[in-house]
């Protein structure tokens, strides 16, 4: 039920009340200017309250706060309180129920308020909100079992939330409105996933899911057998004939699903078709999962979706750049992991993988190529500070055979396969962000060609945002590691539904997670 929220003057309360407020004073933050006197004065009573009647977990964080209100505005419950009503009422397409937040118990306790604003009334309302708030958030963020992530570092390993930091992080936000209603505690890639799946059960949820026959191309004038089942799986009235409508709903249906909008339905529209809604539901529902492990924008952080090939970077609830990257190939795949982007490295070595020394430079120098021609080096071992080996002491013809094997590494330079720079998030697969003097393949709208690690398409502009400046080397010595200001957790994923301007585009699985 929706309220017509508006404010009242605040309530003559009597002195001994005033004057037992006046012990528990606002946070420095919270202080108004005299001309906000009364309603000052209402929160310091409403806070009295909320000290006589907290306890638990929501003691932690009105305690610090001198029981401030969280939820009152001047005499009144604010409009913040209708944000987490109206998003209570939407978290099924989050999989949660929303009962277990007590929508109808807290409607009562803010009519109530409405009704009779006394510091009493206010203050319960503010405390049922405040819990239900910090219910609701855990569960949003509580990631799901199964998903594939990694965790490299404890900094983003997830831990289950304290209500107090929960409510703590909500109340330093310039509106807490705002927030609520873009549930700014979870990553934008989850909530644009979140309203894609609504969107998507309204437009095309509830259709028939009737097979159209496959292998025919369908294209306006026709009137065929195959057109009257398109047109009932479209949801349209009876009939054979391939009209307007039909060309409009089928555009609509390749536009939510990522497919070129002509019109026409090929082989990859009835295709898409016969998947039937619950299967696009089920993927929007797998990416929420995914999406759910990465933080909110509040939180300095990179996202690699090795997917899509791109990289974004937020800080201070905002978006700050994106680029393209070159993810692993299905051969070798990019990992989801987290980590913590803890230095660079200026002009790096790339240790060239063991298979690629077999199929590639042990058959190149079998051939008369030269280790110093290819400005690569052989080495004893894979210790910090290996003994270099001659070309002479290795044999080419075992290694390429696969019987043994032997550490290469290119040196730095403008052909370095790292580039300048790459941004070290320490793991045992030796993944990491770095630049590339490939540039061709970003041109590319497939971009997996990597051995896992992953190639930036401005490798310059990120470091830039890493340190504030730019890292430059300390002249031409190898392997200078600078460490950055602050280290910046890092996120690899893998989103196959993206939502676009005109609805989601579903794309290819090419490492095979999905499932069937």
């Amino acid at each position: 039920m929706n309220r017509a929220r508006h404010h009242r003057r605040a309530r003559a309360f009597p002195l001994a009340m005033l004057l037992a407020a006046c012990a528990v004073a606002p946070p420095v933050s919270a202080r108004v200017q005299p001309a906000d006197a009364p309603a000052d004065a209402t929160k310091a009573s409403v806070a009295s309250e909320i000290r006589a009647g907290v306890s638990g977990k929501l003691k932690d964080f009105y305690g610090p706060r001198g029981y401030w209100p969280l939820w009152v505005e001047k005499d009144a419950i604010g409009p913040q309180a209708d944000a987490l009503l109206a998003l209570i009422a939407s978290v099924d397409v989050d999989g949660l129920a929303p009962r277990d937040y007590d929508p109808r118990g807290l409607q009562r306790l803010i009519e109530e308020a409405d009704a009779s604003p006394t510091p009493k009334a206010l203050a319960r309302a503010d405390l049922a909100l405040s819990k239900a708030f910090a219910a609701l958030v855990a569960d949003m963020r509580r990631p799901a079992r199964g998903i594939g992530m990694r965790y490299l570092d404890p900094e983003v390993e997830p831990r289950d939330p304290d209500p107090s930091g929960l409510l703590r992080a909500a109340a330093v936000t310039p509106s807490l409105t705002d927030y609520i209603q873009t549930a700014g505690w979870m990553s934008p890639f989850y909530m644009r996933l979140r309203t894609a799946r609504a969107d998507y059960r309204a437009r095309w949820g509830d259709l028939p899911g009737i097979t159209v026959p496959e292998g025919v191309k369908l294209r306006p004038g026709g009137n065929t057998p195959e057109i009257a089942l398109l047109r009932h799986r479209l949801g349209l009235a009876q009939g054979a004939a391939y009209d307007r409508a039909l060309a409009a709903r089928v555009r609509a249906f390749q536009s939510d699903h990522g497919l070129a909008a002509d019109g026409i339905a090929g082989g990859q529209t009835i295709s898409a078709l016969n998947r039937g809604p619950a299967y696009y539901d089920q993927q929007l529902a797998l990416n929420m999962e995914r999406a759910r492990l990465l933080p909110g924008p509040w939180v300095r952080h990179v996202v690699v979706d090795a997917a899509s090939a791109r990289l974004w970077y937020y800080s201070k609830g905002a978006l700050d750049g994106t680029m393209k990257v070159v993810a692993g190939a299905r051969e070798s795949q990019t990992p989801m992991m987290a980590g913590m982007i803890r230095y660079a490295t200026l002009n790096p070595y790339w240790n060239i993988p063991p298979d690629l020394v077999q199929s590639r430079v042990a058959p190149k120098i079998l051939k008369g190529a030269s280790l110093k021609g290819m400005h690569y080096e052989a080495l004893a071992d894979w210790s910090a500070n290996p003994a270099p080996l001659a070309q002479s002491e290795v044999d080419w013809g075992s290694v390429a055979a696969g019987r043994s094997e032997v550490r290469v590494r290119q040196l730095p330079g403008g052909d370095n396969a790292m580039g300048r720079v790459k941004f070290m998030f320490p793991n045992d697969l030796g993944i990491y962000l770095h630049d590339t003097p490939s540039r061709d393949l970003f041109a590319k709208p497939a971009r997996h060609f990597s051995n896992g690690c992953v190639r930036l398409e401005d490798a310059q502009r990120l470091g830039r945002w890493f340190f504030g400046k730019q890292p430059v080397a300390d002249g031409s010595a190898p392997e200078q590691h600078q460490p950055l200001p602050q280290p910046v957790p890092v996120y690899l994923t893998y989103l196959t539904a993206v939502p676009t301007a005109q609805g989601v585009q579903f794309l290819p699985d090419v490492y095979g997670r999905d499932g069937d």
